[in-house]
């Protein structure tokens, strides 16, 4: 299980700052236009979980398709968000909303493990 853990968030890590293009971060976060960076991003994600999931469960392949939808909900409702309450990149609120959503994906990295160790 810490082996899954571990190439999980190092999954996340690498598809949120490492692979993670200035058009896929900028264009996620528009009010228009906003559909192709995010699905990109979103898919980065979910191949990555597919690796992993090719190596410890490949039998749970689909579960990589349940990553893309969850990543791809999450960072939309980060961005309404910042745009609803115009939090500036000075506003604490704006960190706290950043580290909301970091959260979010470290717990669904969790639950994605999980899965793969219980069913």
């Amino acid at each position: 299980m810490g082996a899954l853990l571990t190439a999980m968030a190092a999954k996340h890590f690498i598809a949120d700052f490492l692979v993670q293009t200035e058009w896929m971060a900028r264009g996620k976060e528009r009010l228009r236009g906003w559909g192709p960076p995010l699905a990109a991003h979103a898919g980065v994600h979910a191949l990555g979980t597919l690796a992993i999931v090719a190596i410890f469960r490949p039998s749970l392949w689909w579960l990589s398709g349940i990553d893309l939808t969850v990543h791809w909900l999450i960072d939309r409702g980060k961005t309404l968000c910042a745009h609803r309450f115009q939090f500036s990149i000075t506003d604490v609120r704006f960190w706290w909303l950043i580290g909301f959503d970091q959260f979010l994906h470290q717990a669904t990295n969790i639950v994605l493990s999980l899965l793969m160790v219980a069913l």
